[in-house]
């Protein structure tokens, strides 16, 4: 299944400036920085208990934004053979001619040196040392070790994508405590049942590249059963950011709620896959995104109110 990504350039057409800025831009996969952003900003405000300083706000954003897109330029330089036979993904830049393999495989050293060094100087060495191990984690332990050999490759892999909010809280605090620990787990927890609905929606794209995703090894019901645990699961970690963040009610209550919401649309899919039906995966993919948004949305809400 190799292919040169010399035979995908000249398959390509010619690369205009516009084309090959648009390319590096897609190399950072820019709709994972979003939930970047809505995983750092309200744990910062969490750990200040208030609004931070706006310059040390943009300053960790922008390290983390960075570090998060060496990341993604990372895994399509070296997921570059699979992605030109996904439909999910043949139009990455690397696929398309758009950005050369060295091209890609520079700008990601790049953007990991210079994101490590301006968070070390814009926030400080903890948070810089943490940035650093996430790219880590996400290219060496996800991409390179277990992507392509164990369908708890998202289970392990996923903890790359749990750092934003240790980092948010360290570039506040200098330290480490209970609260960003918990988040950690929290993502930790909330990620396969995330991205499980997505790997069954494209389960014969993963069959053809032989990617032992979960939902292309699985059948539907034993996924939707996972899915539904770790639902739970993340949803009874958040409530432990109550007792030990002091943690008021408009959290508790966004933490009930939108919890049970996502659990139930947990609970649907398992019965569709139980019963035969069209299971509909992608209901829970977009309602755990809105339900991760809402409930750091109600993070950075509930230390700004009096009760």
């Amino acid at each position: 299944m190799d292919i040169t990504t010399a035979g995908i350039a000249a398959s390509a057409p010619p690369r205009s400036l516009g084309r090959t800025i648009r390319g590096y831009v897609a190399l950072t996969k820019p709709r994972v920085l979003e939930l970047l952003l809505v995983t750092t900003v309200p744990v910062m405000i969490l750990a200040q208990n208030g609004f931070p300083s706006l310059l040390l706000v943009l300053a960790t954003v922008v390290g983390g934004s960075l570090s998060a897109g060496s990341a993604a330029a990372f895994n399509m330089y070296l997921d570059r053979d699979i992605d030109a036979h996904m439909r999910r993904t043949i139009n990455r830049p690397i696929v398309t001619g758009d950005v050369s393999a060295r091209g890609a495989l520079t700008f990601a050293w790049v953007l990991a040196v210079f994101s490590t060094g301006w968070l070390w100087l814009t926030t400080n060495w903890l948070a810089a040392v943490l940035s650093a191990t996430a790219i880590f984690f996400y290219v060496v332990v996800y991409t390179m070790i277990l992507k392509r050999r164990t369908e708890q490759n998202i289970v392990w892999g996923g903890i790359a994508g749990c750092f934003p909010v240790v980092i948010g809280w360290t570039a506040v605090t200098g330290s480490i405590a209970w609260p960003p620990v918990i988040l950690f787990v929290l993502v930790f927890l909330w990620t396969p049942p995330h991205y499980w609905p997505l790997s069954m929606k494209y389960r014969d794209q993963y069959e053809d590249v032989h990617v032992p995703m979960l939902g292309a090894t699985r059948n539907g019901s034993q996924v939707g059963l996972q899915v539904i645990l770790y639902a739970w699961a993340t949803v009874v970690c958040s409530l432990l950011l109550i007792p030990v963040a002091g943690m008021g009610l408009v959290y508790s209550v966004s933490a009930l709620v939108f919890g049970g919401w996502f659990v139930y649309e947990s609970h649907v899919l398992y019965n569709r896959a139980v019963q035969g039906t069209e299971p509909k995966p992608m209901r829970v993919f977009h309602a755990s995104i809105t339900y991760l948004t809402l409930l750091f949305v109600a993070i950075a809400v509930d230390p700004l109110l009096p009760f």
